[in-house]
């Protein structure tokens, strides 16, 4: 090692014994670190002698590496240059040589980063807990640094292997005379090398110096069996194939979702024993409040319950069940959209933009008075207020479905005010989603910057109303040119044969999806207005299509409802009864009375009766309120204790919805409908 690099490893080394050790404290800290090296009773020259010594057998290890480096520079181009090995011969050595080298510098870099992190540790303070606590967190990203690179090297050292063997067939076959069948699997390996290099994706590589990525420790978990031989092996397959499951320090649990070798089909064993287990327990769970007189949906939330977190424990892939059960609150509002003619739409259109609006600037209202009162931070009233405005447009979905809509001549029929107030809603929730990170914004924002931020808001606004007038303007050209030659060349190709008939269906919904998704709306209103459109057809068209697509939405509408049991923790509930029963209860009744006023001033005179079923309608809590409760808990709009009372409320609220709509139908429906209806 060079003089200048002696000196300074020796400064880097004695610093902390020098004039810092002089305070009573940093010198009892120096006496325990020597301690540790040398034993107990060590004088004062023994210790100089120590670090001595140790600085020597270090300067002539660096000087080895140093001398070690320069013969396998000089190895390797020695390698390069011998024109008696084969490619791959060469490129095993080469690749040898490279990760010892990469392991000399590695070590070296260990032994200075742990001079440097005892260097810092003595000369900080250990009352003060922040300066520890930034000291662990540098310790623990060099152990995360050091084993992503450990791991990197084991996969070089994997790859030099592949090498070594691929070199020794190449060898094999040099010497011995190749048959016919051979030389075509010669040929099959080196292509299949091929693909793979050209369809593996560096994605660790590519993205570990992304900003933003930080480096995590995580546990892989493997399926225990009874069988210990057979666990084995499937451990040894599933180390190959990657099934096996990743924890990190957060307890959030991670699957595969792309493989390194996507040759190899591969299936998430757990998703699908989630999905069978909803499947078999949802039917006993359905059949029992059927007998009990409450709708099939509760029974699937009950069977949620009973296998989520508050109970068995026994769903694996919870996001993935979540992600299956948003396909059912699309295939129930395409066939929502597909019974809501646009000719009902545009009778509605007035009523179901005032109504949802008006309700959610009065529920902000009440939710800033009484975040005044009860001292809560204004961007969490607004947020609370705006979570609980919004209805569950499934569950009303279910409440209407087979139910006889014709009224008398010229009045409003109530369905379509209801449909059409909920689906106005979960444009709002699209709005809301956006306006989110300005909202989290307002939250930290000093008084000068709220002008800028109202101003933002406005802008988003103005953003989404354009987006809607695009879409509505996109229906109208597809409605008047489009839709019809569509679903005339679908019904042509489809005779005898109804996979073409649902898919193209399908395929258009979920076109009219992206569409809206695109243009920032919820992806919501483009499976209504994709149903809306093709029942523009007419009625035998709607009851086709219906036929074909009921049983697909009743199937995911089923593992919607059970995502939602997932969420549901009745200990909390039991715990905290009284008061979340006054929330549920006060929240309902203030939504019915909200929904009943803003109706008396928006309805005309002759359809002033539907008010009372419409506002049972929009008395609940919408189910979105656990995404949106979700994504403020991570921005940290609202605690904790807040979010599972929203998610209390919420459930509570959708429990109490069947008992009030039936009050509300037997009081204002005629009894030939209201058979139908309930």
């Amino acid at each position: 090692m060079k003089a200048t690099g002696f000196i300074s490893l020796w400064t880097l080394v004695s610093l902390p014994c020098g004039p810092l050790a002089s305070p009573a404290e940093r010198e009892d800290v120096v006496k325990h670190a020597i301690k540790l090296h040398r034993g107990k009773g060590a004088v004062i020259t023994q210790r100089k002698q120590w670090v001595l010594e140790s600085c020597r057998k270090l300067s002539g290890l660096l000087r080895q590496k140093n001398v070690v480096l320069n013969k396998l520079k000089n190895a390797i181009r020695a390698v390069e240059k011998d024109a008696g090995l084969s490619d791959e011969e060469k490129l095993f050595q080469v690749h040898t040589f490279e990760i010892f080298q990469k392991e000399l510098n590695e070590s070296e870099n260990s032994v200075f980063q742990a001079i440097h992190g005892l260097q810092r540790a003595l000369q900080g303070d250990y009352k003060d807990v922040v300066n520890m606590k930034e000291s662990s967190r540098q310790r623990l990203e060099a152990l995360r640094e050091a084993a992503i690179k450990e791991e990197m090297e084991y996969v070089e050292l994997l790859a030099a292997e592949k090498h070594q063997v691929e070199a020794l067939k190449n060898m094999q076959h040099q010497n011995k005379s190749l048959s016919m069948l051979d030389e075509i699997l010669e040929d099959v390996r080196k292509a299949a090398d091929r693909l793979e290099e050209e369809i593996e994706e560096h994605a660790f590589d590519d993205n570990k110096s992304v900003r933003g990525v930080n480096f995590e420790a995580v546990l892989r978990v493997e399926e225990d069996e009874a069988n210990s031989k057979r666990n084995a092996s499937k451990r040894e397959v599933e180390d190959d194939l990657g099934l096996s499951m990743l924890i990190d320090s957060q307890n959030n649990q991670y699957i595969l979702t792309k493989p390194r070798d996507s040759t190899i089909p591969r299936a998430d064993h757990h998703f699908i024993k989630d999905i069978v287990t909803i499947g078999m327990l949802s039917l006993p769970c359905g059949w029992l409040c059927t007998t009990i007189g409450l709708p099939t949906m509760f029974g699937y939330i009950i069977c949620g319950v009973l296998l989520g977190p508050s109970g068995l424990n026994s769903i694996k892939s919870i996001v993935q069940v979540e992600t299956l059960g948003e396909f059912g609150v699309f295939f129930t509002l395409f066939l929502v959209g597909l019974e809501f003619s646009p000719e009902r739409l545009r009778k509605v259109w007035k009523i179901s933009l005032q109504g949802p609006c008006y309700m959610t600037v009065l529920m902000i209202a009440f939710g800033l008075l009484w975040g005044h009162l009860l001292q809560i931070r204004p961007t969490q009233s607004v947020f609370i207020s705006t979570c609980l405005s919004l209805s569950s447009t499934p569950l009303v979905s279910r409440f209407l479905a087979g139910s006889v809509r014709g009224d008398k001549e010229g009045d409003i029929d109530y369905s379509s005010v209801l449909l059409g107030m909920l689906v106005m809603q979960d444009v709002q929730l699209g709005l809301f989603i956006a306006v989110m990170p300005t909202l989290i914004q307002a939250g930290v924002s000093t008084y000068s910057s709220i002008f800028k931020e109202i101003l933002r808001i406005l802008i988003l606004i103005g953003q989404i109303l354009f987006s809607l007038a695009a879409v509505f303007l996109l229906c109208l050209v597809i409605k008047t040119y489009l839709i019809g030659p569509y679903y005339r060349k679908l019904h042509t190709e489809s005779k005898g044969n109804k996979e073409i008939l649902i898919l193209g269906i399908t395929a258009f919904t979920f076109l009219m999806l992206t569409i809206t998704e695109l243009l920032d709306v919820s992806m919501e209103l483009g499976c209504f207005l994709a149903g809306a459109l093709i029942s523009s057809q007419g009625h035998m068209v709607t009851e086709e299509i219906m036929c074909c697509i009921e049983p697909i939405r009743d199937f995911l509408a089923i593992i919607f409802f059970a995502s939602i049991g997932l969420h549901v923790f009745p200990t909390f509930v039991i715990y905290e009864l009284t008061v979340l029963l006054f929330l549920t209860l006060s929240v309902v009744i203030m939504k019915f009375v909200l929904a009943v006023l803003v109706l008396s001033l928006i309805l005309p005179k002759t359809s002033q009766y539907i008010k009372w079923i419409v506002s049972a309608g929009l008395a609940q809590v919408s189910e979105f309120s656990f995404v949106l409760g979700s994504r403020a808990r991570r921005a940290g709009i609202i605690s904790r204790e807040v979010y599972l009372l929203i998610l209390s409320v919420t459930t509570l609220s959708l429990l109490l919805a069947p008992a009030l709509w039936r009050a509300a139908i037997m009081k204002c429906v005629p009894r030939p409908e209201r058979r139908s209806s309930t």
